[in-house]
């Protein structure tokens, strides 16, 4: 499918750029269809699809050929290009190769059912709306809404009966011509998408350097964040980001927390934003769940129950302040923030109370490694950040952080033949859950501190290595990325979701963390795997992909039910490339430290119009892996 994005505004067609209105197939506003049927005809026929390739976020161009003469030979003497953009709009432009004036009748076959795309997805569409003519097109109107073509120029005849627009257009040897078709639901204007605007908080950055990979990863990257990004009803101001279209086009708080900390290079606008709205959701009042931030379960793959992403996100939400706040998010804003941070914090003292682990909210569920490593996370950034801001709690957090950590590495730790791994899990019984999966990379995650230092992990020194190379190796590196699941894991399925599938946002993950604790092979066979896949996909990663091992001449084989573009994915590439310079800022302290990767497995790379302490920053790693900053904030100053 070719998706232009563009929220609230999505289109969906084939690579034939015919719109029939089976499937998914139509324009949309807001999750409703608001066209189904886009189909054109020149001279009576459709015209032969032969390229359809994405321009843009929000906009795809297809080309088709006819032949007018058949006396001419194989030779098409009509070229049809359609440019088609999420906001609903649909520029059509004949060409003309021919020696002699032709005269061609057009016509553009429309429909709709008006469908919500729950309904669409569960297929219970419904039958087309029938059409009015209306203005120079058409109109459709049922209980649940309205919609309208309107098309320039006008069509010389309109049959609503059929859904039909018809015109007789001139083409002069050589010359070339053009229509353009506008679909607007129930009156309203033009799609005004946030990141096409001034208003939008991500940085245009660019990217440069000897592999020509990394421009297109990080601008597809940052065009895709932008076509995701919402405004919040409550408070316009403030943006976040959709988890991916076609089907989660709405707020998932702990996706938009993950994608807003990749996105930290960019700048903290999206962070900010993001944390205000989901503060405002936060749970108050008395009870188990008060300070907690609502969110959905979803699948842990087949040994695990689900999850409750809610937790997630109630842990991401101090970390990301705090972390926000070492990039440049100004102190009036912290301090408004904080108090949503504490409360995230208290309700994980309350919570853990006189046990070590955080469990699951549910009765009789697992202790989960994942949780561990985003707990102890936030419990350690959550102390800097209520020290920084004098705010009392940070040593209790620490104290707590420190018997976790001793806990942890001897209950979590599940020996072998080959070293060891992290457990998955632990069941109520107290058993080890032993599988290796993905979600073992947060092990290797633990946060940004002052003055550059990264927080302390949950595993020690040997038991990072030995994760290492289980995370580097054959077992979890695909060649195209970090399989969701160990390919000799009981249950393992390349296509499942977290059973074996390839979700960019882990792996960059990985390539951070690995590369951050000196395990530079294994995070450079990890980054050019992704970056193989990233090529693949013409730089738009989606949600996940078949965890399949790589070969010579292959192929990432896509997931079918993948949201492309996705969120979390988009700013996964802002990591990958910003984690080769090892930026690690200290706004409030006036420094930036840089920990590149040294063995430079790209080659030179520079990186310019980022943003730290709310300036511009650009940065050049050269091929022997030394790092340089090239611009950056007056005063800011280069750290040890």
């Amino acid at each position: 499918m070719i998706i232009c994005v563009s929220l609230p505004g999505l289109a969906i067609s084939t690579e034939t750029g015919q719109m029939t209105g089976r499937g998914l197939e139509g324009f949309y506003r807001a999750g409703r269809r608001v066209l189904s049927r886009c189909r054109i005809r020149v001279a009576g026929r459709e015209p032969l699809a032969v390229q359809a390739r994405m321009a843009g976020a929000d906009h795809a161009r297809f080309v088709g050929t006819l032949r007018t003469s058949p006396q001419a030979g194989p030779d098409p003497d009509v070229v049809v290009e359609r440019n088609r953009y999420a906001d609903g709009t649909e520029r059509i432009t004949l060409h003309s190769a021919a020696s002699r004036p032709l005269r061609l009748p057009v016509e553009v076959s429309l429909g709709t059912d008006l469908a919500d795309l729950g309904s669409i997805a569960s297929g219970n569409a419904g039958p087309e709306v029938a059409a009015t003519v209306h203005a120079s097109g058409l109109r459709w109107s049922c209980a649940t809404g309205c919609t309208s073509v309107t098309a320039e120029p006008p069509p010389s005849d309109a049959l609503a009966s059929a859904g039909l627009l018809r015109w007789e257009l001139d083409l002069p040897p050589g010359g070339s011509t053009s229509l353009e078709l506008r679909v607007r639901p129930g009156g309203a204007g033009p799609v005004r998408a946030v990141g096409r605007t001034a208003a939008s908080p991500l940085a245009a950055a660019r990217a440069e350097g000897d592999d020509p990979r990394v421009s297109g990863l990080l601008r597809t990257s940052i065009e895709d964040l932008q076509a995701l990004l919402l405004r919040d009803s409550a408070s316009p101001a403030d943006t976040h980001l959709a988890a991916g279209a076609p089907w989660r086009c709405a707020l998932a708080p702990a996706d938009a927390l993950v994608a807003a900390r990749m996105a930290l290079p960019l700048g903290t606008g999206l962070a900010a934003g993001t944390l205000r709205i989901l503060a405002r959701t936060q749970l108050n009042g008395p009870g188990p769940r008060s300070g907690t931030i609502p969110g959905p379960r979803r699948d842990a793959g087949p040994h695990l129950p689900p999850q409750c992403t809610g937790t997630e996100a109630t842990l991401l939400f101090p970390a990301l302040l705090a972390e926000a706040r070492r990039w440049g998010l100004t102190e009036q804003e912290t301090e408004e923030l904080l108090p949503a941070a504490e409360r995230c914090l208290t309700w994980l003292r309350t919570t853990v109370g006189d046990d070590t682990y955080l469990r699951d909210p549910h009765p009789d569920g697992p202790v989960r490694c994942e949780i561990q490593a985003h707990a102890h996370r936030a419990a350690l950034l959550g102390a800097d950040l209520l020290d920084a801001c004098g705010r009392t709690g940070g040593g209790a957090l620490r104290q707590w952080a420190q018997t976790l950590r001793t806990a942890f590495r001897k209950d979590f730790w599940v020996d072998d033949r080959g070293g060891g791994r992290p457990a998955a899990a632990r069941a109520p019984d107290g058993t080890a859950v032993p599988h290796l999966g993905a979600a073992a990379v947060h092990l290797l995650d633990t946060g940004l501190l002052g003055g550059g230092a990264l927080a302390p992990g949950l595993l020690d020194k040997a038991q990072v290595e030995k994760l290492a190379r289980l995370v580097g190796s054959p077992l979890m590196d695909s060649g195209w990325g970090l399989r969701g699941l160990g390919v000799k894991e009981p249950g393992f399925n390349p296509f499942g979701h977290r059973a074996g599938a390839v979700r960019p946002q882990e792996t960059a993950l990985a390539v951070a963390g690995l590369a951050a604790t000196g395990y530079e092979k294994e995070a450079s066979s990890l980054l050019r795997g992704l970056l193989g896949a990233a090529e693949a996909f013409a730089y738009r990663l989606p949600e996940m992909y078949a965890g399949d091992q790589r070969t010579e001449g292959s192929a990432p084989l896509p997931h079918p039910a993948a949201c492309r573009p996705a969120a979390a994915p988009a700013a996964a590439g802002i990591l990958l490339l910003t984690t080769l310079a090892g930026i690690r800022p200290d706004a409030p302290a006036g420094t930036v430290t840089l920990c590149p990767v040294r063995s430079a497995p790209l080659g030179e790379i520079g990186l310019t119009g980022l943003r730290v302490a709310g300036s511009p920053f650009s940065v050049r790693v050269s091929r022997l892996g030394f790092a340089m900053v090239e611009e950056a904030a007056d005063g800011l100053q280069l750290g040890g």
